[in-house]
């Protein structure tokens, strides 16, 4: 299987990259230039008329694009860009995809909601995204679902690792710099940790390509870890595991407050829970829980510490 990784130096591409070379050759796309040694092949996304170009060149069998704008807060001042990146991209990969047959996993995001919601979120249920980010996000979903290839979309929440820039290492920083934090406490959502995101692509993918004579209903579903936490609750979830781990050599002390406290320039979903029965019916697939993922990742970044 030829697969090409578009977004590979972002935190869910480390993790994609050693799943999805199981299953074949992978080459890296991205905006910026990955590590040498894990690189087959490196280009630019930021020029989107070589897209088509480099597809063309390349011809692959699978094309997982985790390139993302994510800065949410940034989105609201840079909107063509958020744009360009999370929809104007996907929907060009999209429609090569839809010309030549080729199957497109694409991720997209719990901010797609307005986060009002009693209850979690469904792959049925109305949308409405409270800024840029999210409408940037949600306009990648429909180029792709009107370019009618064949498609899976995967909408996740709250996505952490030892790598880049997320939740995990922010409060691991903050709580460093500072005796005390601040942290909101009426936003509600389920942190996926991004291999385990990476390891469902790689079985959604076996899934799809083993056939069994049954093709999956193509389009949108949702996968985040199982536990349903507040920020607050999530931040002083790092903090024990973080100390037990010995990453910290104190716990600071935490206030919970309201995101009216805590304003920023992005509004943000209150409720961000996203109901996963549908990817677990078609690919059975049975989400990981907070705990034992979030003290793997922290033991890994332990790890790397000392090395």
């Amino acid at each position: 299987m030829n697969i090409l990784l578009a977004g590979a130096a972002g935190q869910l591409g480390h993790e994609l990259l050693p799943r999805l070379q199981q299953l074949g050759k992978v080459t890296l796309v991205d905006r910026i230039a990955a590590p040498g040694d894990l690189v087959t092949h490196v280009q630019d996304l930021d020029d989107l008329n070589r897209v088509e170009i480099l597809l063309n060149r390349m011809r692959p069998d699978v094309i997982v694009n985790a390139a993302a704008y994510t800065a949410v807060d940034l989105a609201e001042d840079h909107s063509a860009t958020a744009f360009r990146i999370n929809s104007d991209l996907p929907g060009c990969i999209a429609r090569w995809s839809e010309r030549n047959g080729r199957l497109l996993v694409h991720y997209s995001t719990d901010y797609v909601f307005g986060g009002d919601a009693d209850k979690p979120y469904t792959e049925k249920d109305a949308t409405g995204p409270l800024g840029v980010y999210g409408e940037s996000k949600l306009a990648g979903e429909l180029a792709i679902a009107e370019s009618r290839c064949r498609h899976i979309i995967l909408r996740t929440s709250w996505v952490y690792s030892g790598h880049g820039n997320n939740f995990v290492l922010t409060m691991l920083r903050l709580a460093r710099e500072r005796p005390s934090l601040s942290i909101v406490n009426d936003q509600v959502g389920c942190p996926t940790w991004a291999r385990n995101l990476a390891v469902v692509t790689q079985k959604v993918i076996e899934n799809i390509a083993s056939g069994n004579g049954r093709k999956p209903p193509w389009g949108i579903y949702h996968y985040c870890d199982r536990d349903a936490v507040s920020r607050y609750e999530f931040a002083a979830t790092i903090f024990r595991i973080a100390r037990q781990a010995g990453l910290l050599d104190r716990l600071p002390e935490t206030k919970p407050v309201k995101s009216s406290d805590f304003p920023q320039k992005a509004r943000r979903p209150l409720n961000s829970v996203l109901n996963t029965a549908k990817i677990c019916r078609e690919f059975g697939i049975e989400p990981s829980g907070l705990e034992p993922s979030l003290q793997t990742c922290i033991g890994e970044m332990k790890e790397h510490e000392k090395e």
